[in-house]
């Protein structure tokens, strides 16, 4: 877990973990901060135990941790937050240690962790780890 470390203290992250914070502070419904992205990951990796997938812990955790990374990009210029998110962890996976095709699996994961899939892989873990964390049934908004 030492990569997932790596991660959340990679100056790019804490970037802009900082500026999500910032710009969902008012937000009424469901943030993106840490306690969301550490949510996914735990689902996300219960999933993976249960189902066999078989991924490493860090690859889906470092998939979770990066997947809304690019939340303020869609806030500050449009661009869409799994975009934003894929081209900013293309930028920190590198730098924590994750083999090229590590970063295009989870890369591919984070671009496409909105669309729902049929095939158990590591797009659907994200997919349905982000939709399950989601407790929209119990939100007083």
């Amino acid at each position: 877990m030492e990569r997932v470390n790596q991660i959340r203290n990679h100056p790019l992250y804490q970037e802009h973990m900082r500026k999500i914070l910032k710009l969902e502070k008012e937000r009424i419904f469901c943030g993106h901060g840490p306690e969301h992205l550490l949510d996914v990951a735990r689902l996300a990796w219960i999933m993976n135990l249960e189902l066999g997938l078989g991924y490493e812990k860090s690859v889906v955790y470092g998939a979770a941790l990066i997947h809304d990374i690019g939340r303020a990009m869609e806030y500050e210029s449009g661009i869409s937050h799994e975009e934003g998110s894929r081209l900013l962890g293309a930028g920190i996976l590198p730098d924590c240690g994750y083999r090229k095709e590590e970063q295009e699996l989870m890369l591919e994961a984070v671009a496409s962790h909105r669309q729902a899939r049929e095939k158990q892989d590591l797009n659907w873990l994200l997919y349905r780890a982000d939709k399950m964390s989601r407790l929209c049934f119990a939100c007083p908004a």
